[in-house]
């Protein structure tokens, strides 16, 4: 077991803050990596020491792996942790930091390989009989060969990036007839995603729901599953709205999902935290998508259900300790939601509309989670994925949660950038959702911007006449040092979207 003393967080904005914050609660002296556009960056603040690593564009920053070891080196770091994205899932990265003689928080590189690549990680649970979608065994690239396949699985069905994800290199096939214009759509944005053009064809599994398995695995053999998180509630297949538990399952389903997540674990020996992704139908049959090899960003929806800290257990992991934790003694508390704010305009595609934060105020109270990277007066930089924040609420049932939700996005006061605030809160107060009966299409068959730009309007309307209200008013009675100005009693979401 080695003990680590000093962590660098190989990311930026919420998550490197994040893992910072139980990195310092575990007496762990922190590091932080930065581009010249993160310079003023919250995690550089809190860090105990920070390095800038490059200019802003992430290939020539964060991405640097050799960059963020050397850094290790001249400051006497004995861990990384990679947090998400960037190199979180780069198995050669893994490697280097190992060979580096660092302890990467994360699982070895031979798992991040089997299971980065799609087809080899269905093959490496096959060996579990894990329900799997049909499909093609292996990748394919011929497309009069993909193309007998389909019509032998059966219409409609799904083209997919072996190397892909974030719905990039991701096709829907309806019939024969359009299946060589999406072929070759599809192998032509896996190529310029990933550099690599196999994908494979699957069943396409009508009314879907995406509901996944967090992990825990040691170095000693132990794997234990924390239930599910349910992230159907996506736009442009990427999840907006989690929330965990899923209001679908039965004990017994979730028992049954969480034993083949286990064994999915076990297939590659995984070890730290992981993520198996799951697609289940109407009838609720769940088939293995995909695992994840890293932390997940609703990873904070499970811990506020378990009360486990998962950034502390993968440093446990990482250090070689065993798991404490006994999977008889896990049981659900309660219901925890979380929503992306991201600097989007939901009203024009959900297009990114970065900016400068002049009004930035955060929800609090009981049940209320925010994790930012942010403060107001702080630009948004353009070179990053967008997500300003995650507003996460926990309490004793699912309803309470939507509620407390909807009070927390009602006082999270952003100005200066469009934001998914407005759509979260849609979402939150429809039927579909609020009655569980929803799916992976709820964007496509309940939402459109004009929804949001007639709700603002009425709002902008309703504004003007409490103003006229109110001078009216103030022209009928003498003024003096006890006169109020109006108490605002409604939500101020919309009226917070205005640049």
């Amino acid at each position: 077991m080695r003990k680590i003393n000093k962590l660098l967080v190989a990311n930026r904005g919420e998550i490197a803050l994040r893992v910072m914050r139980t990195a310092r609660e575990m007496g762990i002296k922190t590091v932080a990596v930065y581009s010249e556009a993160d310079r003023n960056a919250l995690h550089v603040r809190y860090a105990d020491e920070a390095v800038c690593i490059g200019p802003a564009a992430s290939s020539e920053s964060y991405l640097r792996g050799d960059k963020i070891i050397d850094v290790c080196k001249k400051l006497g770091v004995d861990a990384i942790h990679p947090g998400y994205g960037f190199l979180s899932e780069n198995a050669k990265f893994s490697q280097m930091v190992k060979d580096a003689g660092l302890i990467f928080v994360g699982p070895s590189a031979e798992s991040i390989e089997i299971m980065g690549d799609k087809l080899s990680a269905k093959r490496a649970a096959a060996k579990y009989n894990i329900p799997m979608v049909p499909g093609t065994p292996d990748a394919v690239t011929d497309r009069a060969e993909a193309k007998v396949i389909a019509g032998q699985i059966g219409y409609p069905v799904l083209i997919k990036a072996s190397a892909g994800g974030g719905g990039k290199g991701m096709r829907i096939v309806e019939n024969e007839a359009e299946f060589d214009e999406q072929m070759e759509r599809a192998v032509s944005e896996a190529i310029s995603a990933f550099g690599d053009g196999a994908v494979f064809v699957e069943k396409y599994v009508a009314s879907p729901r995406h509901i996944e398995i967090q992990v825990l695995g040691d170095q000693h053999g132990n794997t234990i599953y924390l239930f599910e998180r349910e992230c159907s509630v996506q736009r442009r297949h990427q999840k907006v709205v989690e929330e965990a538990p899923s209001s679908c399952l039965t004990p017994e389903i979730r028992e049954a999902m969480g034993k083949c997540a286990v064994d999915v674990a076990r297939s590659c020996g995984y070890y730290g935290a992981g993520t198996v992704e799951f697609i289940v139908d109407d009838k609720l049959n769940f088939y293995f998508l995909e695992m994840n090899t890293r932390l997940q960003v609703e990873h904070p929806v499970t811990e506020m259900i378990t009360g486990v800290d998962l950034v502390r257990q993968m440093i446990y992991i990482a250090e070689g300790q065993e798991l404490q934790l006994k999977q008889e003694n896990l049981e659900i508390n309660g219901h925890a939601m979380e929503i992306r704010v991201y600097a989007e305009d939901p009203t024009n595609n959900f297009l990114p509309d970065v900016g400068n934060l002049k009004t930035y105020v955060r929800p609090q109270g009981n049940g209320v989670r925010v994790d930012d990277g942010f403060e107001q007066g702080m630009d948004i930089p353009i070179y990053y994925d967008p997500m300003i924040a995650k507003l996460i609420t926990h309490a004793a049932t699912r309803q309470e949660s939507i509620d407390k939700m909807v009070r927390a996005i009602d006082e999270y006061e952003i100005t200066g950038v469009q934001t998914t605030l407005a759509f979260c809160r849609f979402v939150m107060l429809h039927e579909a959702f609020t009655s569980g009966n929803f799916d992976t299409h709820f964007v496509k068959y309940y939402f459109t911007p004009e929804i949001l730009k007639k709700e603002a309007d009425q709002e902008e309307i309703e504004v003007a006449a409490a103003l006229v209200a109110y001078l009216m008013n103030q022209t009928k009675q003498p003024t003096s040092a006890t006169t109020m100005a109006p108490v605002a009693t409604k939500s101020k979401w919309k009226t917070n979207r205005v640049k």
